[in-house]
């Protein structure tokens, strides 16, 4: 290739980097590393359940010292990437500032985690008990894809609701990446929450949903309409689910108005744009299924569900 040429695609992918429609301004461009965040739940994972996750402990049991030492090492990784964030959210942060609240919203965060793993050991309950093939709740923790969503969920909601720009959505999508399960950390989920099978789920930001709720694959609980964009941020969007409401594979709950009562039920394939009162059970209307066997015009049989 001729040098000539070299240097006109240098200097026109440098002329593209000053674009700002595509990149930040100087003071906005140091972000948060990604595989220091993959490694933060891979840590903090270890620390809630030990031995599940790690080569280090017995399952189920650690010593002070290894507590000891993954506390510190969770304080200083995630305190330097929260001070990264910051810095990103706020151009005009310095980085005095910006580490002392880190180090504040790292403090809290660390206090927090006890109610985390309880949250967590009540979501695998949901689970085991939800769930006749699962043959024990250890298999639930370490095999489980909804399990993954859930649990980093629960840590991404701590820093989300600290206001930590990028780390929350940089770990629920890395939890979206390896289970196909899409939790916004902005949601506010209640106690024993299971998600059976997971792929395909959608749970959009301004989610609520109570205790001892149950969705299946391919649902989707999100906002009616987007085309507004940024002008909807901060709204709520998304629908609101009682306590122990079930919602079956392929359902769609749409709206920001739209509430399902608790108790209630959705079935299969359900596209829901409107409340729901309590204890409701809510369906698919005269869908028809016809089998023909080769050769034949007439069904051989068909039946409504």
């Amino acid at each position: 290739m001729q040098p000539n040429m070299v240097d006109r695609r240098i200097q026109d992918l440098m002329q593209g980097y000053e674009a700002v429609e595509t990149f930040f301004n100087e003071q906005r461009s140091v972000f948060p590393r990604r595989t220091a965040i993959y490694d933060l739940i891979w840590e903090i994972r270890a620390l809630l359940f030990p031995g599940y996750f790690d080569d280090e402990s017995p399952a189920g049991k650690s010593t002070e010292a290894l507590v000891g030492e993954r506390i510190l090492r969770i304080e200083r990784v995630l305190g330097e990437q929260i001070k990264r964030a910051l810095c990103f959210g706020d151009g005009t942060l310095n980085e005095k500032e910006a580490q002392r609240r880190a180090k504040e919203i790292v403090s809290e965060f660390l206090d927090t985690l006890p109610r985390t793993q309880e949250l967590i050991l009540k979501d695998a309950e949901a689970a085991f008990q939800g769930d006749p093939a699962a043959l024990s709740r250890e298999e639930v923790i370490l095999t489980y894809p909804g399990m993954y969503a859930i649990m980093v969920y629960r840590i991404a909601h701590e820093l989300y609701t600290r206001k930590v720009p990028l780390i929350p959505r940089l770990m629920s999508e890395h939890a979206h990446s390896k289970t196909g399960i899409d939790i916004n950390p902005g949601a506010v989920i209640g106690e024993y929450f299971f998600i059976d099978h997971g792929t395909g789920v959608v749970i959009g930001e301004t989610t609520e949903i109570g205790h001892h709720a149950k969705i299946y694959q391919g649902v989707t609980l999100g906002a009616t309409s987007t085309r507004k964009g940024q002008l909807l941020s901060g709204k709520k969007r998304h629908p609101t689910l009682g306590d122990y409401v079930t919602v079956y594979s392929n359902a769609s709950v749409l709206g920001g108005d739209v509430v399902i009562g608790s108790g209630s039920v959705i079935g299969g394939s359900a596209f829901v744009c409107e409340s729901v009162p309590e204890n409701a059970r809510v369906g698919v209307k005269d869908q028809e299924i016809v089998v023909r066997t080769m050769g034949e015009q007439d069904p051989v049989w068909c039946y409504e569900i």
